[in-house]
């Protein structure tokens, strides 16, 4: 009580006799949390003009907008405390402050540009939705990962011994990833579709299975699994880790579909006519609007002279790609039909 009681009163000596220093330091920490304030505002017009929505301007503006006016106001106070000429217990206790104010500031500021980061990468392409329940255990992970960092760091500037503490969440995070090592796996698995966009949700993709190779469509990526409808309308229920481990093939990505029509003119065609049946070939690949790659004589079948017409659909879907083939090979038809060139009958 005798410590209390002279330390109240020298705290009471040390507002009487320096009121004027205190009322200065005060009004001057004041016009410095204000003039911060104005700089803060500043940076978030001048982020908005230079970015308006775009990536890095509009991060950093959040994480500028998540600047505490209490972290301000611990740093005014820091700045001017000599001004006052404060005993040593209250600059102890502004010092002290100071540190938790910066140090929760910074962790606020880190939260905010990881989570920034992550959300703008998952809703590059418009399809952040399909990992809405991945993103909540992010932002868990992350804020959790954080704050704990903080958390250590003030505890080791108020003098406690925080070996023991370290010590202890790293046994235990390595005692919850073995006993939760599959689901982190996939989680992670999660993660790393979220940012390497190997597929969407719509994307036709073909993977392995044990029936060889899979093709199926992508209708959800969740937190553990991602479930693809397959051709003949089964659903497959794969591990996100699982499907990461194999080779995949997108079909729905592709920038063209090459595609090959094979051709059986009759054996008895006339050599000239046989000649001409590359261009004729050609032609009908330009008429039916498709890129012409190729066309040429291939061998002399037991009752045919075999020809392939190799040609570029431009369209990555499976449906405008079978169309364009059925085009093809219905202008091909027609101009040897024209051109008198009969087809090979079966043998």
């Amino acid at each position: 009580m005798n410590e209390l009681s002279a330390l109240s009163d020298s705290i009471a000596d040390w507002l009487s006799d320096h009121a004027g220093r205190i009322a200065l330091a005060v009004g001057t920490a004041a016009l410095i949390v204000a003039l911060l304030l104005g700089v803060k505002r500043l940076l978030l017009r001048a982020a908005s003009r230079i970015g308006g929505d775009r990536a890095w301007p509009a991060l950093v503006a959040g994480v500028i907008r998540k600047t505490r006016l209490w972290f301000l106001a611990a740093l005014a106070a820091r700045l001017v405390q000599g001004y006052a000429d404060p005993p040593e217990v209250v600059a102890q206790t502004i010092a002290f402050l100071f540190v938790v104010a910066a140090t929760f500031q910074a962790a606020i500021w880190a939260k905010t540009f990881a989570l920034g980061l992550i959300e703008r990468r998952a809703a590059a392409r418009g399809d952040d939705a399909q990992l809405a329940s991945a993103m909540t255990i992010i932002r868990v992970l992350v804020s959790f990962a954080i704050f704990a960092i903080a958390a250590v760091f003030v505890l080791d500037n108020l003098g406690v011994d925080v070996t023991g503490l370290v010590a202890g969440l790293g046994i235990g995070g390595i005692a919850i990833g073995l006993a939760a090592q599959g689901i982190f796996r996939d989680l992670f698995a999660a993660i790393a579709i979220l940012f390497d966009r190997p597929f969407h949700v719509g994307d036709a993709i073909t993977f392995p299975s044990k029936d060889g190779r899979t093709t199926g469509t992508v209708e959800t990526i969740g937190l553990k699994s991602t479930r693809v409808r397959g051709q003949t309308g089964e659903l497959w229920i794969i591990a996100n880790a699982k499907l990461l481990e194999q080779e995949l093939t997108n079909l729905t990505d592709r920038r063209f579909h090459r595609m090959t029509l094979p051709v059986g003119a009759a054996q008895d065609t006339d050599p000239e006519q046989a000649a001409a049946i590359p261009a004729i070939l050609r032609e009908a690949a330009e008429q039916a609007g498709q890129r012409f790659v190729r066309a040429n004589f291939v061998r002399f079948g037991e009752n045919s002279l075999d020809y392939e017409l190799v040609f570029d659909c431009d369209s990555g879907g499976q449906g405008e790609a079978k169309a364009a083939f059925d085009m093809v090979a219905l202008a091909l038809y027609r101009l040897l039909r024209e051109r008198g060139v009969e087809l090979a009958s079966p043998p």
